[in-house]
């Protein structure tokens, strides 16, 4: 509801699915609605991560990280359990705009959605990086945002117009080939406003 904070939409919404996604789990995680509402600070924090917006104390709660980072945190911590020691985790950000997908991280490149032979959705062109903290993800979301679809309406001066995608992977090594496989993936989609062009005079 609107008295809810970020972390009490993280620990409700989105904490019991990190768990599964480290034993072959694919979760996805929405934010919908109007522009304005708040879906990208909810998603990516006070100040885009929480952890850089000025020398507020209130920017700096836990209140006001995203769901992007209060996720790695907990990813990451679960990463070092020894019984996790073959898993690496990749990070991956596209855009969906005008019926096209764009890579983020790759000079807005395009990329295709496939489905594989058993039913897995996967992106050709698609590229990936290795992360291994929660600073670095944000920092690698922050270059990416920088590459994000934006237009100007009258509920919001800076409105995303494209859905974002940002994916974390997890992989190992598997067989005596040791072929890499992804054995995990937590999918936030931050989406576009929800409301009519009538309702914001897009530009």
């Amino acid at each position: 509801d609107e008295t809810s904070n970020n972390l009490d939409i993280y620990n409700t919404s989105v904490k019991n699915l990190i768990p599964g996604v480290f034993h072959g789990k694919w979760a996805s995680v929405f934010a919908y609605g109007q522009t304005g509402s708040g879906k990208t600070f909810t998603m990516m924090g006070s100040g885009m991560t929480g952890m850089k917006a000025g020398n507020q104390a209130e920017n700096l709660s836990d209140a006001n990280l995203g769901l992007y980072f209060l996720a790695a945190q907990d990813v990451f911590q679960l990463a070092e359990d020894p019984q996790y020691a073959d898993i690496s985790i990749n990070c991956s950000l596209f855009e969906i705009y005008g019926g096209k997908l764009l890579d983020l991280l790759n000079d807005r490149n395009p990329i295709r959605c496939l489905e594989d032979s058993k039913g897995k959705v996967c992106f050709p062109g698609l590229s990936e990086h290795p992360v291994s903290d929660p600073m670095e993800l944000m920092d690698i979301i922050e270059a990416g945002s920088l590459n994000r679809s934006t237009g100007q309406t009258q509920a919001n001066a800076d409105s995303s117009r494209s859905h974002a995608v940002l994916q974390l992977s997890l992989r190992k090594d598997v067989g005596r080939s040791r072929r890499n496989i992804e054995c995990g993936r937590l999918t936030f989609i931050d989406l576009a406003g929800s409301e009519r062009g009538a309702d914001t005079a897009n530009t």
